[in-house]
């Protein structure tokens, strides 16, 4: 005789969903406090990384004007670094650029007068490179307030979907930071930056000519010259310290007196990832970065006397454009050259070629012998950098292993 099936007894099941019932309503209730708890932890850890590199920015500029900076010297930066400027009211956009020009020149004119004040034996290189190093501490101060604004409002509020908004975007925002500390070293000990590819190749293609003339306001050299038997002109800011230059004025000045055939700028431009650092682009147009006052004001003139715009764009990342220039940003200046002088020989239009190298100059001269004494100082200072970056990683494994 077979013997039925045993039912094993069910005990506790009312119970038992009691009990999840009970823990889901804990964790519902719990858990997005715990997450935000977490994720400030997370987020406070990285608040405070950025004060450390503002700080870092601060001392490396302080160091600069003075191995032993007094009270007086730390008060004077530190007001300095809060500095910013106020754009103007576009309400009514037309206007608007000469109101943009004049702010953004009192705002260059205010570091200037800063620098003379607190480092009046300074040479004027060394000055045009603290100016450089001023800017990006400035750029690192903000940076970092603005992060602390985020922890502290999250903090406060407790909006986890903020704290997740802040989280996502941090990696990138750490990446520039870290992009942005090392331009400060380099700007302010007047080390070439891969921003300074268009002045490389003015003054690659300038070679051992004379300066014809000098802005000295605007902070622009002048060279003319004939290249593949047509009449150019080339123009950059000038060297070796970290200007910039009015670039838009003095294009219109040097039109205003001159039959122009054609306007040809060489810019580095940010590149997409996955694209090669140093490949080149071409385009129509005017490459000019920034806010936008140059290329506004040299499209109105090539508009009004119907000059032909072309340009180069040397690509590369964000942080390349502010970092110690790499050797295949070097090299491309080299390949760039070529392009322009093509173009040049090229052109059909009567008048003189204007040639307009766009960017920060810092440690790059102006002449052809100076691009190879700062080619041999930036892969130095590459060597330099890459030693640095491996003595921290085994310093980071070391901390991690508990060595």
């Amino acid at each position: 005789m077979i013997s039925p099936p045993v039912r094993l007894a069910q005990t506790g099941g009312i119970l038992d969903n009691i009990i999840w019932l009970v823990i889901f309503m804990v964790f519902m209730l719990f858990y997005p406090k715990l997450m935000i708890t977490q994720m400030l932890w997370k987020l406070e850890q990285s608040a405070v990384r950025m004060e450390n590199m503002s700080k870092k920015t601060k001392s490396t500029v302080m160091k600069k004007i003075s191995k032993r900076p007094d009270l007086k010297l730390r008060t004077s930066v530190s007001n300095f670094l809060e500095t910013v400027p106020i754009m103007p009211n576009n309400l009514d956009p037309y206007g608007v650029v000469p109101k943009l020009d004049h702010i953004i020149k009192l705002y260059r004119n205010r570091f200037k007068y800063f620098v003379n004040g607190v480092a009046p034996k300074m040479g004027e290189e060394e000055k045009a490179n603290l100016v450089g190093g001023l800017s990006g501490a400035i750029t690192m101060n903000q940076i970092a307030k603005i992060v602390r604004h985020w922890v502290e409002l999250i903090r406060k509020t407790k909006n986890l979907q903020l704290a997740m908004v802040l989280q996502m975007q941090l990696p990138l925002i750490e990446r520039i930071a870290k992009a942005v500390v090392d331009g400060t070293e380099a700007l302010t000990n007047g080390w070439s930056v891969g921003d300074g590819a268009g002045p490389m190749v003015a003054s690659l293609m300038i070679g051992g000519s004379k300066i014809s003339k000098s802005y000295k306001e605007e902070e622009i050299i002048v060279v003319k010259k004939k290249i593949r038997g047509r009449n150019a002109i080339i123009m950059r800011a000038k060297g070796p310290g970290g200007r910039i230059g009015d670039l838009g004025n003095t294009v219109v000045d040097i039109v205003k007196k001159n039959k122009i055939a054609k306007i040809i700028t060489v810019d580095a431009a940010a590149k997409l990832e996955g694209e090669k650092t140093g490949s080149i682009a071409d385009a129509v147009g005017v490459a000019i970065g920034g806010i936008g006052v140059d290329s506004f004001v040299i499209e109105n003139i090539a508009v009004k006397k119907k000059i032909p715009l072309d340009a180069y764009a040397i690509k590369m990342s964000q942080e390349e454009a502010i970092q110690p220039m790499l050797e295949s940003i070097i090299t491309a200046t080299k390949n760039v050259v070529q392009r322009v002088e093509d173009n040049i020989a090229s052109t059909k239009e009567k008048g003189s070629i204007l040639v307009v190298g766009v960017g920060n100059c810092s440690g790059i001269g102006n002449s052809a012998a100076d691009v190879k004494d700062a080619e041999k100082a930036a892969k130095e200072i590459q060597r330099i950098v890459k030693a640095r970056k491996k003595k921290e990683k085994k310093s980071m494994l070391k901390w991690l292993i508990g060595g």
